[in-house]
């Protein structure tokens, strides 16, 4: 396979050409490194964030948005669908990276983590990727400044200008839309988490509702998690069969029918004391090749209007 880096690169150079007209914001830091605001200080839109979802997964997903409905209101959805889900997935968008300096916090998602290959994922899936640019997508309610940039190209073995920083705050149009194209991604952690080998999921599909922007990134983070937990959808087609794929809905997890906002202020704001079994879409079919077909979870469409606030 190409380098995940070399292909997020070019989507980069994508999102740097028609600035304008995704309303981006685009900075050269003094260390050569390039910050692209798809919603942070810049406005952005749900094409932007469908253009970050794509860099976030390197290329390797398509993604597009479409209509449905959360308890009878129209609401925009966005469908990802990826022939590779491993790699896209797990080895490029998933959120794998803390980024804390002195005057900076963040997530870091995207293809410099396989620069690394530290994560568990990397054994199970064997890519490690080498390329001398890199790019790590930032969900952030700040831009990244060269200490980022700094932490980022030290992990990377990489020159500090050949870092490029898309960034994008949760409560965002932008946020709201790759938060909703993690469905799938979510469905395959989960089963990787629950011990399944990832080289044997062959494809993945999800859709999930687009969450309404909040500028509080807590009440953001509630929204995004709740269209997930209770809106998101995934079809899996898998290689062999698996005496855990009723653990991977979010129906699974104990908390389930709970508010994330509740859930996440009982653990002190502390994601790490949630139960990963929360982090996972609603609903979730498994079609085993030559073999069953699992239909698994349910959505929660009243929850969700509460969540958004729907009045």
């Amino acid at each position: 396979m190409d380098s995940l880096n070399r292909m997020a690169v070019e989507l980069v150079d994508e999102a740097l050409d028609f600035v304008d007209e995704l309303n981006l914001a685009a900075y050269e830091l003094d260390s050569g490194a390039t910050v692209v605001d798809f919603g942070v200080d810049a406005d952005g839109g749900i094409e932007a964030g469908l253009l970050l979802a794509e860099i976030q997964t390197a290329g390797l997903a398509t993604l597009q948005t479409g209509m449905g409905r959360v308890d009878g209101s129209p609401t925009p959805h966005v469908e990802l669908t990826t022939d590779h889900p491993g790699v896209a997935l797990l080895g490029s968008q998933k959120a794998g990276w803390e980024l804390e300096t002195e005057h900076f916090s963040g997530l870091g998602s995207g293809p410099a983590r396989a620069l690394v290959g530290e994560e568990r994922e990397f054994q199970a899936l064997g890519y490690y990727d080498e390329f001398d640019l890199t790019v790590l997508c930032v969900e952030s309610a700040t831009l990244p400044d060269d200490e980022v940039v700094a932490e980022v190209a030290e992990r990377a073995n990489v020159n500090e200008q050949a870092v490029y920083l898309p960034t994008t705050a949760l409560g965002s149009t932008a946020g709201s839309v790759t938060a909703a194209a993690r469905a799938a991604e979510l469905a395959v952690f989960r089963l990787f988490e629950l011990g399944y080998d990832p080289e044997l999921i062959e494809s993945a599909a999800g859709s999930a509702p687009v969450a309404p922007v909040s500028y509080d990134e807590t009440e953001a983070m509630g929204r995004t998690n709740d269209a997930l937990a209770y809106g998101g959808e995934v079809h899996l087609t898998v290689a062999e069969d698996f005496d855990r794929f009723d653990e991977v809905p979010s129906s699974a997890a104990d908390e389930f029918g709970r508010p994330f906002a509740e859930v996440f202020a009982d653990a002190d704001y502390d994601f790490y004391e949630i139960d990963e079994s929360v982090f996972a879409p609603a609903a979730v079919t498994v079609d085993v090749l030559d073999g069953p077909t699992y239909a698994l979870g349910e959505t929660r469409e009243d929850l969700l209007a509460a969540s958004f606030d729907y009045q």
